[in-house]
């Protein structure tokens, strides 16, 4: 883990992998301008499932910096939460369920984690799932992989606000069964209407075959970080997929071959294929909005979406 410096500029920072191929690192500077925002970003590159002291070791750095004012977390948001809780001031509601966060900001002295998945995926989910789409088609949902992502949209879709517009069952697939266990104790007893499974898919091909055996009108959710945080796809070229039914690679950038499988039958299977760039906004305004302490209405989330499509 490289060497952390006491920031000399009031400073927003980005818990990733890769963060310098981001295009975040390039269109901060702008939002922050649009925003009025006086700060810069700086990104801290960990390895996928880093040791516990490292991530305590960034954590307390940020925590004890006076003009590191706070940070988003992506890709550690579940290793990050196991190995530091002890470390917050204050935990919001979804990251204590959910054992993850995304947001760390400082409010009148109190260090704070939240986790914004569930709101940032709802708000990506609403701009392309159709109204009442469960309800009327009777799909099922499939995610792959068990990390934060996936555990937030299933909160997501478990809200009782809801009624009976719900997938009538939601499965979370993933390559290793310690998480697949974490997942479904994090996930006990959230709507009665909803049958949750958990199941252990150590091979692409495997989830080729649950895939295939969804009913139409399904969601099918490429959360496992393959495409950005690591090369491949959870599934081989031969996927099937069931007809009207709608594909998430929540990636927006990396090699994407999951959607690019998606995409080679979505004429004949008449899929609704989308990528990851509505998450990818909805994610960092709903952080930044929480480190600055400021409100970001509709017309500006427009506006910064511009900006980073410039």
């Amino acid at each position: 883990m490289p060497a952390l410096k006491a920031a000399e500029f009031p400073t927003f920072y980005f818990f990733g992998v890769t963060t310098g191929q981001s295009s975040i690192m390039r269109v901060f500077p702008k939002w922050a301008e649009a925003l009025g925002l006086d700060a810069i970003i700086r990104g801290i590159d960990l390895p996928l499932h880093a040791p516990a002291e490292d991530y305590r070791r960034a954590t307390g750095f940020l925590k004890e910096d006076p003009l590191s004012l706070g940070a988003l977390v992506t890709t550690h948001k579940l290793d990050l939460y196991q190995a530091c809780r002890d470390m917050f001031d204050h935990i919001d509601p979804y990251a204590e369920k959910l054992k993850e966060v995304s947001s760390l900001s400082k409010n009148d002295g109190a260090f704070c984690a939240h986790a914004k998945d569930p709101i940032s995926s709802g708000l990506a989910l609403e701009s392309f799932v159709p109204p009442d789409f469960w309800v009327n088609h009777g799909g099922e949902v499939l995610l792959l992989g068990a990390g934060g992502s996936s555990l937030a949209m299933s909160l997501y879709f478990s809200q009782e606000r809801f009624g009976d517009n719900v997938p009538r069952r939601i499965t979370i697939a993933n390559r290793s069964e310690p998480r697949l266990k974490s997942a479904a104790a994090a996930l006990q007893g959230l709507n009665k209407k909803i049958n949750f499974r958990f199941l252990h898919c150590p091979a692409p091909a495997d989830n080729d075959k649950l895939i295939a055996a969804l009913p139409p009108y399904s969601l099918v959710v490429n959360a496992t970080g393959l495409g950005k945080d690591a090369p491949g796809s959870p599934t081989t070229d031969a996927v099937s997929y069931p007809e009207n039914s709608l594909v998430w690679e929540i990636n927006y950038r990396g090699d994407l071959i999951f959607k690019y499988q998606a995409e080679a039958q979505k004429k004949v299977k008449n899929l609704h294929i989308e990528d990851g760039w509505d998450y990818f906004i909805y994610g960092w305004t709903q952080v930044i909005a929480e480190v600055f302490h400021i409100t970001i209405d509709q017309p500006m989330l427009v506006r910064l979406s511009a900006i980073a499509k410039e």
